[in-house]
């Protein structure tokens, strides 16, 4: 079903979707957050994956509260756990905004956060996936001194690309858009659904937005993204023991789930012609290149030296890796 877009000049119809899953320590906190939103969002969705503490009865608390101020909100309870990925999947299907905005249960919105993000989507028309900046906070909530984009520590030419509305070279290289930050139209959900195995949901849609339209990052920290043990994917600044560590660490398997990735892309849309060739191209190209790296980790360390350089010299590192940070990878890794 394609829902009809809002009328020429009219507000655009926003939609958080909300999934859930044994989070009452922190559950709270993002619910007010959300109801203390300058531009209350039209719909709220929640999808609890089979919670066994107090979660879903915060969820009944906060569905009537929703509903005094006017806010439709729709509410489903599982009984037996799917997992986050096919948990959020299922919950997009229940947005009806122009604009859906996915929502974590442990972090803090600011109260600008719908407002500023849907304006902007209001002023691009051509703008198919928004995302913003965090503020890193402890499990308290108290600041951990680094900025969500910081701790990402994307090379100034890929920040320019996505500046530049290039995000899909990028988005296919590393994940980057964190999906409690993103919003999108409404319409990538037909587009992107169902997610392909092996991808997480926001990445895969991200990926899928840039494919089809443009993505752009916004400066902004507009939610405290919340770092504790129980997070499902959270974000540290990396240390230098652990970069060091890094280029001794086995990247062969790794390498394969990434192709597997890509493959599971190309199958869906490497035939779209909506989708740029040169973007199609660089899928494929991308793809032999780590397979080169695989071959590349399964010779001795000795030989590995021209199988390095070629790929260098071609350079493939630096257009589908990390560049040199690579280089040294494949040649101080194990495997």
């Amino acid at each position: 079903m394609t829902l009809p877009p809002a009328a020429t000049g009219a507000s655009l119809r926003t939609s958080v979707v909300l999934c859930t899953y044994n989070g009452s320590a922190y559950l709270r906190e993002q619910l007010d957050s959300l109801l203390a939103q300058s531009c209350l969002p039209d719909q709220i969705v929640v999808v609890d994956d089979a919670s066994s503490d107090g979660t879903q009865g915060a969820i009944g608390g906060f569905e009537a509260r929703c509903r005094k101020r006017g806010i439709d909100i729709a509410v489903k309870l599982r009984s037996e756990n799917v997992g986050f990925v096919a948990n959020f999947a299922d919950a997009l299907r229940l947005a009806k905004g122009d604009i859906v905005f996915l929502c974590d249960q442990d972090d803090v919105w600011s109260p600008g956060k719908l407002d500023t993000m849907s304006g902007r989507f209001q002023r691009d028309p051509d703008l198919s996936l928004l995302f913003t900046d965090a503020r890193l906070v402890d499990a308290e909530g108290a600041p951990l001194g680094t900025r969500l984009f910081e701790a990402l520590e994307l090379a100034p030419a890929d920040w320019d690309g996505l500046a530049a509305g290039n995000a899909f070279p990028v988005l296919l290289k590393r994940a980057v858009v964190t999906g409690a930050t993103a919003a999108f139209r409404w319409s990538l959900i037909d587009k992107a659904l169902p997610v392909a195995p092996g991808w997480v949901h926001d990445e895969w849609l991200a990926t899928v937005a840039s494919l089809f339209g443009r993505v752009a990052p916004l400066n902004d920290a507009l939610i405290d993204y919340r770092q504790h043990g129980g997070n499902q994917i959270g974000m540290r600044r990396r240390t230098v023991a652990m970069r060091v560590n890094d280029l001794f660490r086995p990247r062969n398997e790794l390498l394969r789930v990434a192709i597997d990735r890509m493959i599971g892309l190309k199958r869906r849309f490497g035939d779209d012609r909506d989708a740029p060739l040169a973007y199609r191209r660089l899928l494929a190209e991308r793809l032999a290149h780590y397979e080169q790296r695989i071959r590349i980790g399964d010779c001795p360390r000795l030989l590995r030296w021209p199988l390095v350089i070629s790929e260098w010299r071609a350079g493939r590192y630096v257009e589908h890796s990390n560049g040199m940070s690579s280089v040294l990878r494949d040649l101080l890794r194990k495997h």
